[in-house]
């Protein structure tokens, strides 16, 4: 399996909803699109961007790939141990 971010082959994915479920549940909408993501990925998604964040501005995979911030650590995550857990930074 390779995730859908930084394209490291995975033993293990996780789901990733574009547009955050909290904002679909209350609504009784569809959960709408998902992607396939590593936990590292996954994690730093969630330490860099609220749920907000999430579904107004960066709701696709495109766009979380071109957002610096995770530019920056998708350059540095491409070169990890896909069996090491990855550590993740909040910005400060």
């Amino acid at each position: 399996m390779q995730c859908e971010l930084c394209e490291r082959k995975m033993a293990d994915l996780t789901v990733h909803h574009l547009v955050p479920r909290q904002n679909t549940k209350r609504k009784k909408q569809d959960p709408g699109p998902t992607v396939d993501i590593c936990s590292a990925c996954h994690r730093q998604i969630h330490a860099l961007f609220d749920n907000k964040q999430l579904a107004k501005e960066f709701n696709t995979l495109d766009k979380l790939k071109q957002q610096p911030q995770m530019q920056k650590f998708l350059a540095w995550v491409r070169k990890q141990d896909p069996d090491k857990r990855i550590s993740v930074h909040r910005p400060t």
